[in-house]
Order: structure tokens, then C-alpha cells, then sequence
């Protein structure tokens, strides 16, 4: 005669109450809004007429929304002798070209300075963090001096090149890969014969896609937002942010051209920045690897 299977029933404990899941959310709720507002009020002021731009204090509606901001905007646009899109081909030119040489270089140096073992990788890695103290502004006139011996001043290069070479990138990159990378993993790899490259491509990156992710948002965003630079004189090879600038600078008249531009301009990466996070949360909830 078989014997019948004696089952227990388990109650599921929850770690918290419902009232603090409730809690949290609405926590979570106020701060999303407070940090929406900016971009909302931004997005507002650029389908306000002129008179309603200057009220205060400042209405966050509007009672007579137009898209006249916008047709001011590319009237101007089409105005310059210079074409509208040659100034959109230039930024996204050293957007991609910038981000893209960053992104490649950063990795490659972080995989060097985190998984292999080499003489002097620490003396390295302490140049690195104390370049970080320096900006752009104390380095500027050593950087100049630098590209114009090269022949590279008024070219793409002397805004792409530069962009390849930021530390903060590498030092976000050596983090992400010490954290994340198994060394226990990398040494299987190199074991079933696979090389140092493909290694660091099939293996290394994969596990840290979050971090080159990041990467990509802060490096495309301060690209795309390059204002006038030091190191380009001819108009045929200024970017949008500068040519709006120029535009824009004519007073209160273009009040509502210039409110229409900030948020052309922060279209694009906002774009980037919704695709990437999206990935990046997916990939630090599936990405867990114990050792």
C-alpha cells in the first residue's frame, strides 16, 4: 500500500508591510515630479508667447501655447550663411567620433589596469586619479600649444582626439571591471585558448555592460553640449550649440527663439539617455554572477 506524502504549507513573509511598500512609492512619486520639473517647465517656456515669458513670478502653464518659439528659431536657422544641417553633421560628427574613441580607449586600458598584472599598473592608476583634480580650464593653454604643433587646431580632430583621452572615463571603466569581473572567469577563457583581445571582447565586456553604458550618456551629453571651443575658428566647422547661441544672442526679441532651442538641443540626449538606462537596468538585474 503506498504511503501518502505528507506536504506542509508555508506562509510567504513579507520583509515589510503594505503600508511601507505604499510609503515608498509615494516617497519615490515626490521625487520623480521634483525632478521632472525642470525639463517640464523648460519644455513650457518654449510654447509661451512672448508676452507670457515674462511674467513673474514665472507660471508653470501656459494659457496661449503657439509653436511660434520654433518657427522663429529655424527662420533664423535658415538665415545663416553657413547650412542648418551642416551644423547638425559637425555635432553629430564629434558627439559619435568623440564618444565612440572614449569608449574603445577607456575600456581597453581599464581591462589592462584591473585584470592584468604588469609592472608599474599602480603608478599608473595614481596618475590617473590624481588627473582628475585638473579641468579643462588649467590644461587649456598646455593643450593648445600641443594641437597647434601637431596641425590640428580649426579640424574635427582637436575636439575628438582630446575627448578620447578622458581619465574619468578609464577610472569609471577600472571600477565597473574590478567589481564586476571574475578572475576566475578570464583565466578559463584564456585556458580553452582564447586570446587576450578576444578575451577582453567576448567576455569582459559583456559582464560590465552597465558601466560603458554610463560611459556612453556622460561622454555623447557633454559632446553634444560643446559650446565655442578654443581650438575652432571657421563657421563651416562650429557645431549646433554654438550656432544657436549665436543666433539667440540678440536680446529679449529672441527670447522665445531661445527658449525653443534649449529644447531642441536637449532632445537628442535625453533620447540616448532613456535608450541606455533601460539597458542598464536590465543588464545589472540579469548580470549577477556569483564566483
Amino acid at each position: 500500500m503506498a504511503r501518502k506524502l505528507r506536504t506542509r504549507n508555508h506562509k510567504v513573509v513579507l520583509n515589510r508591510s503594505v503600508g511601507g511598500d505604499v510609503g515608498i512609492t509615494v516617497v519615490l512619486a515626490i521625487f520623480g515630479v521634483f525632478m521632472f520639473l525642470p525639463m517640464y517647465y523648460t519644455i513650457i517656456q518654449a510654447l509661451k508667447p512672448l508676452n507670457e515669458l515674462f511674467y513673474f513670478p514665472p507660471r508653470f502653464y501656459v494659457v496661449n501655447p503657439t509653436l511660434t518659439n520654433f518657427s522663429d528659431l529655424f527662420n533664423l536657422m535658415g538665415d545663416s550663411w553657413v547650412p542648418f544641417s551642416r551644423y547638425i553633421f559637425n555635432t553629430v560628427l564629434i558627439s559619435v567620433g568623440g564618444t565612440f574613441g572614449n569608449l574603445v580607449l577607456a575600456s581597453l586600458c581599464a581591462y589592462a589596469l584591473a585584470k592584468i598584472d604588469f609592472p608599474g599598473a599602480k603608478g599608473f592608476f595614481w596618475l590617473i586619479q590624481k588627473s582628475l583634480m585638473f579641468t579643462a580650464t588649467v590644461t587649456g593653454i598646455v593643450n593648445f600649444i600641443t594641437l597647434s604643433m601637431i596641425g590640428w587646431i580649426d579640424t574635427y580632430l582637436a575636439i575628438i582626439v582630446p575627448a578620447w583621452c578622458s581619465t574619468l572615463g578609464l577610472y569609471l571603466m577600472k571600477q565597473f571591471m574590478e567589481s564586476n569581473i571574475s578572475t576566475e572567469v578570464l583565466e578559463s577563457a584564456r585556458l580553452d585558448g582564447a586570446s587576450e583581445l578576444r578575451t577582453f571582447w567576448s567576455i569582459a565586456m559583456p559582464m560590465v555592460k552597465p558601466g560603458w553604458l554610463t560611459l556612453i550618456v556622460y561622454s555623447f551629453q557633454g559632446l553634444w553640449n560643446s559650446g565655442q571651443s578654443s581650438f575652432i575658428y571657421s563657421e563651416q566647422l562650429k557645431t549646433l550649440n554654438y550656432a544657436i547661441s549665436q543666433i539667440t544672442a540678440g536680446g529679449v526679441a529672441r527670447a522665445g527663439a531661445t527658449a525653443a532651442s534649449t529644447v531642441v538641443m536637449m532632445i537628442v540626449p535625453i533620447l540616448v539617455f532613456v535608450i541606455s538606462q533601460s539597458n542598464i537596468i536590465e543588464t545589472m538585474g540579469s548580470s549577477g554572477m556569483k564566483d
